[in-house]
């Protein structure tokens, strides 16, 4: 792998960076040999990856440090692409939207600041991931809970600056950030919320301090470096009761979505409730070619004779319920009052109370295990996500779901998909599956992807997170007012920015064509 310069930097100004990064960090810090930058190659990439190489990667320990290398980036113009630990998988991991930008690695920046169990939130640093964060409450008793998502390899502070998501009351993750601390494009460092005062006592306390609140401006964007943010956490309940439903057929999507999201709507069921198509859980413990090695999409028949050995439906979906113990009690009695009649079965809910065994409870415990999808193919294996918004309407989002299912058999893809059901809205998660090594693979699976993102377009459902290669493909369909909410996300990106160093064209911000 050839050395690469970063975009618009001749070799003579991308070495002086260089010095001035490695004066501010340490040599051993700075890596730019053609084995440490192949280590951040998307390992999900549809190719060689290449095209979203980088050219050196930095690696700060501290808020000063990140600082330096900000101002030395600004000097030069060398544009830098912020990670917290690169394990935003199926988005593009580590690897820059621009090529040629230099990482910059915040998985050395793993503090637990804080956990304070009266008010349950935490301080945190972008490098602290899911597992660490867990092993941190657990070894110091802290009577806390997370959410985690389903991939929990990845930052705590990282995944919820992308609005990922968890499967608790607190799972929707950027809503549980209050207070952040962030390095401006000048190398400034600004405070948001309550943190804006010195001192501050409350800064996990409030969000929004005085004045507009900022919050936001950072998630999803790249108008600055995160390098501290509270985290609120679940104080742990006194019960919770859990479950699989499995919807024998496929049109029971609509009449159980339309409960599940009465329910959701109503703080019945507190969280993200994901519903699933038997390809979802069957590639987490099985490949295809254990089920069907015929050319074409996966046939129904096949589908059905996987649910009847795995004990699945034709959606599945896990509910959790969590509170005082006559709330979770009325819940599940709710609960069965509605299914059980459709269902023709009784439903048994695994109930836990504190003082149980934690493994029965529905807390959040951090997993691995929805990785194991990228092997449905076999070979060298990738994901790639589309996840539209759709309204909560049960019939009009089924209506949908047949629509992409249909397109998926038509090309010869396996139908992946799953409904996350948040407060008003549907995610309808198309997952791509694919293997790296078959050419004719990926490109269908580009295909497949740019299919799905001009339909849901011309039926009003948009993107609401984008894979590098996709960014400015998903924000030109936000397209009222001829793009005008690009244009703002430019011009402000232009004010605090001007030299354009923190992730250019990062969800269409900035780019420079």
């Amino acid at each position: 792998m050839a050395s690469l310069l970063p975009k618009g930097v001749g070799s003579t100004g991308f070495q002086k960076a260089l010095a001035g990064f490695r004066a501010a960090i340490g040599n051993q810090w700075v890596l730019d040999s053609e084995e440490d930058r192949a280590s951040y190659i998307d390992p999900y990439a549809m190719g060689d990856g290449l095209d979203h190489d980088c050219s050196a990667i930095v690696a700060p320990a501290s808020v000063e440090e990140v600082q330096a290398i900000v101002r030395v980036a600004n000097e030069i113009k060398v544009a830098l692409w912020p990670v917290g630990r690169g394990k935003n998988l199926g988005y593009g991991a580590a690897s820059p939207a621009e090529k040629g930008d230099v990482i910059l690695d915040l998985s050395r920046m793993n503090r637990v600041l804080e956990v304070n169990d009266k008010q349950a939130y935490c301080l945190l640093e972008p490098g602290v991931g899911y597992f660490d964060l867990f092993r941190h409450l657990k070894e110091n008793n802290h009577p806390l809970w997370m959410s985690v998502p389903g991939n929990s390899w990845g930052s705590v502070i990282g995944n919820a600056l992308d609005r990922g998501i968890g499967y608790t009351p607190y799972g929707d993750h950027c809503e549980q950030i209050c207070g952040m601390e962030v390095v401006l494009p000048d190398g400034s460092v600004v405070r948001t919320g309550m943190g804006a005062m010195q001192g501050s006592a409350g800064w996990q306390a409030y969000k929004y301090g005085y004045g507009p609140g900022w919050d936001q401006m950072f998630m999803q964007s790249n108008l600055g470096v995160v390098t501290k943010a509270g985290v609120w956490l679940q104080p742990e309940p006194e019960m919770t009761a859990k479950i699989e439903l499995a919807l024998p057929n496929f049109d029971d999507a609509a009449w159980a979505i339309d409960i599940l999201c009465d329910l959701r709507r109503r703080d019945v069921i507190q969280h993200n409730i994901v519903f699933g198509s038997p390809v979802r859980a069957a590639s987490t413990m099985s490949q295809r070619a254990d089920w069907y090695d015929g050319p074409g999409a996966l046939p129904d028949s096949v589908s059905e004779t996987m649910m009847k050995k795995l004990g699945l439906g034709w959606w599945n979906a896990k509910i959790s319920l969590f509170g005082h113990e006559g709330t979770v009690t009325a819940q599940v009695d709710l609960i069965r009052k509605l299914f059980e009649p459709k269902l023709g079965r009784p439903l048994e809910f695994e109930l836990w109370k504190k003082g149980d065994p934690e493994e029965k409870s529905a807390q959040g415990v951090p997993t691995t295990m929805g990785l194991q999808c990228v092997n449905w193919y076999g070979g060298r294996g990738g994901h790639l996500s589309f996840a539209p918004v759709l309204p909560q309407d049960g019939t009009l989002a089924f209506n949908y779901a047949k629509k992409i299912k249909a397109y998926y058999e038509e090309i010869g893809q396996d139908y992946y998909a799953s409904f996350t059901i948040g407060r008003r809205h549907i995610n309808n998660v198309s997952l791509i599956l694919y293997n790296r090594d078959e050419p004719e693979m990926v490109a269908r699976a580009d295909k497949l992807y740019r299919h799905l993102l001009a339909e849901a377009a011309s039926q009003g459902f948009a993107e609401y997170r984008g894979h590098i290669s996709y960014m400015d493909a998903v924000a030109e369909t936000y397209s009222f007012g001829g793009g005008a909410l690009r244009r703002l996300n430019d011009k402000v990106k232009a004010a605090l920015d001007p030299n354009n160093i923190i992730a250019p064209g990062r969800n269409g911000i900035g780019t420079r064509r």
